[in-house]
């Protein structure tokens, strides 16, 4: 399984310049805990080059009571941004958020191109209608067991 098939493309973008109220804002009106800080390269390509989460906002803003119009997205963002590419296997990708302590992700093309973003919140659904699925092929073969051997 690859990251592509399991990541979110529609992701919140930003730019550096842009302001921690306008960030708060989008993160509320598109009910997400977090957006992608992104450049422009001469070709047009958005690459993504930081993430500024919701608590982000809340340790280095609010808890310090910095004044949110004299910081712009680039003075908070993560500055060593861990991506993953489309193509990455799933398992490899998860281990590497544990290791770095991240639960987000942004997900790139092979030209750095940004194409989503993976989050452990939408993983953790995923595998767990999964194992809803793995439940209940057990109780299935339980019933069918007592069909074939007559143990009705």
């Amino acid at each position: 399984m690859s990251v592509g098939q399991f990541c979110n493309r529609d992701t919140v973008i930003v730019r550096k310049h842009d302001t921690i109220v306008e960030a708060a804002k989008l993160m509320r009106q598109h009910h997400v805990g977090c957006v992608i800080v992104v450049e422009d390269d001469a070709h047009g390509t958005v690459t993504p080059v930081g993430i500024v989460t919701d608590r982000d906002l809340v340790v280095e803003i609010l808890a310090k009571e910095v004044d949110p119009d004299v910081v712009t997205l680039g003075d908070i963002m993560s500055f060593e941004l861990v991506a993953a590419q489309e193509d990455d296997r799933l398992w490899d990708t998860l281990q590497r958020m544990r290791i770095k302590g991240v639960r987000r992700i942004p997900v790139v093309d092979r030209h750095g191109a940004l194409k989503g973003i993976l989050c452990s919140d939408d993983l953790l659904e995923v595998l767990a209608g999964e194992m809803g699925e793995l439940a209940k092929l057990i109780s299935r073969e339980q019933l069918r067991e007592l069909k074939t051997r007559g143990m009705e």
